[in-house]
């Protein structure tokens, strides 16, 4: 039963196809009967329905009612709904292009009316602002709602015709057109609008939302360009070239620096806050241009010095800043960076009366440019090669001095007694001075004088620690190859014989049958490695001359051909020596040995009496006795009683000395370097600089056999490690002639020929 009724029930499904000029085609898709269709009969359309008569303008009527009370903010009679399809239907009946000129019309009185409100000349600035600001915020707020009730016009018959304006468009140009072009009212409107920035740059509050909408209405109706930007700027311009004049002259320099970074972060901000984007570029530059640019110059001749004098790091950084936005500046700020250093730095290279103190100052100054450099100028590679050269620049102002001073310095903080630093403190400080080294032309000076100290160190005992003094030598090595640093390279190693050499001195002692109650220690020096001394003939004990000559015959018998010069200056003794107070053990010079040894022989001596027996130089007595006599020990009374050696005083031995320890050291009285010292030592490496001349010319001649004055001098320069003037290479290459290794071309002087 249930069966027969489904098979009742079975209906025909059909799907119909709609044609372009809307015909349909059925076709049976399945059938209760199988093999049998339906017929289907296909008709046309029936034809479109009429509008009445008045349905155009009555509708119309109803339109421009919604419109009139949009526009005059009252309520709409009608369903938006309802307008909304009424548009619609009138769009369908083809009479959007009435439409649209009608509702256009309507908007453009609308506004037309509105200009009325804005000839008041009552009005002050900011009410006339405000005005216009709340008639263009009216107007937008109407254009959208008018544009919501004809939406089917703008989206049909707007979108097809391209050359017609969309309604937000037609209402921007109405307002355009009859508003904001009138001369007038857009002056009026850019015063008051440059009036509120001016306020506001004077420190004065405004209503920045004010500004910020009605510079976007300039912007919207597209004269913010032409009608605003241009004034602006040029306002800005005006404003900011006689404020920097002006503040140039009132203000030191940190306190402008300031200034113009609040001013450029002002402006910054204002361009976030309400003026448009494409401005920003043209108005920081302006600022930038008659803040900065104008008086790039005078900033730097009126604060730099005092900056860098002050080290005002957060200004100079400042500075570096600002100076890095504008056209040419980071190239003058260098140029008065490198002459500040040149200044600076030339004062304390070429001031006598600071040699004292030139190292460490030059070493405080490099650490100063150097932070400055690192924290300020963004470690700018310009800058920091700037400061390289003119470090170099001014240090090499004063010729041999700096050299000179350094080598002393590095003698200072390597000599024993130097506790101011740690092992690591003291290899930092090492590294400083090399640094300072590097500039210096002439490094021979600075060998010789360290050589000299050097010596000192090694045979006295006076060096702090032997891995600084390799440290040091080290570093000279790697910055000026083997052949500088050989001879101090062969200082330390007769150091080291010398010991061997002391060692199997003591077995060849043991074995004499004649034992000596003076122990003896010899260093035995290489000549060419140290530095030259004057002998001096004292008056030894007989006992002193004996053990020499047993050392003397000891040390031939193993190198033979070789000559010994002894040389008193640089020997000291420890004498045991018996006061009232119980025995003591003195550490003393050579010279204070022979002068306490006379002690010995007799009660009292005049100062005459004592040269004669020891046979020492008079200055060099007067030093000893000074030590001996009127220093912190005093193992001698002197009579007179004074400071000073003078002739006529007399001796005699303080047999009621007191000294809490058991060893004491009595210093030499340490005659500072005489003028003649250095000279010595200057004319000694100005000596060696000609020898070194005359190799060099040798040796290009020997490899070129005939080249011309000016390329052997180019050769030369290129050569040689100091600097030299070209006189002096002239009197070489003469000295050379008249010896005969080299010779004039007879036809061509300015050429010379190698003479094998």
């Amino acid at each position: 039963m249930a069966e027969d009724t489904r098979q009742d029930k079975r209906a025909s499904f059909s799907i119909t196809e709609h044609s372009a000029n809307g015909m349909a085609r059925t076709s049976a898709v399945a059938s209760g009967k199988t093999g049998t269709s339906k017929k289907l009969v296909i008709k046309n359309f029936k034809d479109r329905p009429k509008l009445a008569e008045n349905y155009t303008e009555d509708t119309w009527l109803k339109l421009r009612d919604a419109v009139g009370a949009i526009q005059n903010s009252t309520s709409i009679k009608y369903n938006l709904e309802e307008l909304y399809q009424a548009v619609e239907n009138l769009c369908s009946y083809k009479v959007s292009p009435t439409l649209y000129k009608q509702l256009r019309q309507v908007c453009e009185d609308h506004v037309q009316a509105q200009i009325h409100q804005f000839r008041e000349e009552s009005l002050d600035n900011l009410s006339f602002l405000k005005r216009m600001n709340r008639c263009w915020q009216d107007h937008c707020r109407q254009t959208i709602m008018i544009r919501s009730i004809f939406l089917f016009l703008d989206r049909t018959y707007v979108l097809q015709n391209s050359l017609l304006p969309s309604i937000w468009d037609t209402g921007l140009e109405l307002f355009r057109t009859h508003i904001v072009s009138d001369s007038a009212v857009q002056k009026r409107t850019v015063e008051g609008i440059l009036e509120q920035i001016e306020l506001e740059r004077n420190g004065e509050t405004v209503d920045r939302s004010l500004l910020r909408s009605l510079l976007g209405m300039l912007s919207d109706l597209q004269v913010y360009k032409d009608s605003f930007e241009e004034r602006f700027l040029t306002e800005t311009n005006r404003l900011y070239a006689a404020e920097g004049q002006r503040l140039m002259q009132e203000r030191d320099v940190p306190e402008y620096l300031h200034h113009v970074a609040r001013r450029l972060e002002e402006e910054n901000d204002r361009i976030v806050s309400y003026l448009d984007q494409s401005t920003q570029k043209r108005l920081i530059s302006c600022v930038e241009k008659q803040l900065l640019e104008e008086h790039m110059t005078a900033i730097l001749q009126k604060g730099l010095s005092t900056l860098l004098d002050e080290n005002r790091v957060t200004e100079l950084t400042l500075l570096y800043q600002l100076f890095s936005k504008v056209k040419g500046g980071l190239p003058t700020l260098l140029q008065f960076w490198r002459d500040y250093i040149k200044s600076f730095g030339g004062e304390i290279v070429c001031t006598p009366e600071k040699d004292k103190d030139m190292v460490q100052d030059l070493l405080d100054f490099k650490d100063k440019m150097d932070n400055v450099a690192q924290s300020c100028f963004a470690r700018n590679e310009s800058f920091i090669n700037a400061m390289k050269e003119a470090f170099e620049t001014f240090i090499n102002k004063r010729p041999n001095k700096p050299a000179e001073l350094i080598a002393k310095y590095v003698d200072s903080k390597l000599r024993a007694g130097n506790k101011e630093a740690t092992e690591e403190e003291l290899e930092r400080i090492l590294d400083k001075i090399m640094i300072i080294f590097r500039f210096i032309h002439g490094k021979d000076v600075f060998e010789a004088f360290y050589k000299k100290d050097l010596a000192k160190r090694l045979l006295v005992g006076k060096s702090a620690s032997v891995d600084a003094e390799k440290s040091m030598l080290s570093k000279l090595k790697h910055e000026c190859g083997a052949a500088f640093t050989s001879k101090l390279e062969g200082m330390f190693k007769d150091m080291e014989l010398s010991k061997d050499i002391m060692i199997q001195f003591k077995q060849y002692m043991q074995n004499q049958s004649e034992p000596s109650n003076i122990e003896l220690t010899v260093n035995i020096l290489t000549m060419g490695y140290w530095p030259s001394y004057t002998p001096m003939e004292v008056h030894l004990p007989t006992e002193m001359v004996k053990l020499q000559e047993v050392f003397k015959l000891f040390y031939l018998g193993k190198h033979s051909g070789r000559k010994l010069q002894w040389q008193p200056t640089l020997g000291h003794a420890v004498l045991k020596a018996e006061f009232k107070e119980g025995k003591k053990e003195l550490q003393v010079s050579l010279f204070q040995t022979l002068v306490l040894l006379m002690f010995n022989e007799g009660e009292e001596f005049s100062m005459e009496e004592i040269r004669a027996a020891t046979g020492i130089e008079e200055g060099e007595l007067k030093r000893t006795l000074q030590s001996l006599a009127c220093g912190k020990a005093r193992v001698l009374n002197k009579n007179p009683r004074g400071k000073d050696v003078e002739d006529g005083d007399r001796f005699n031995f303080n047999n009621d000395f007191k000294h809490k320890l058991f060893r004491i050291k009595i210093n030499q009285i340490q005659m500072k370097e005489t003028v003649e010292e250095q000279v010595s030592t200057t004319e000694r490496v100005f000596q060696d600089r000609q020898y070194q001349i005359d190799a060099a010319v040798v040796r290009i001649m020997k490899m070129r056999k005939t080249l011309s004055h000016n390329l052997l001098v180019s050769e030369l320069y290129n050569q040689l490690k100091f600097p030299v003037k070209p006189g002096d290479l002239k009197k070489r290459i003469e000295s050379l002639i008249d010896r005969d290794y080299m010779e004039r071309d007879k036809e061509t002087p300015n050429q010379y020929h190698y003479v094998a």
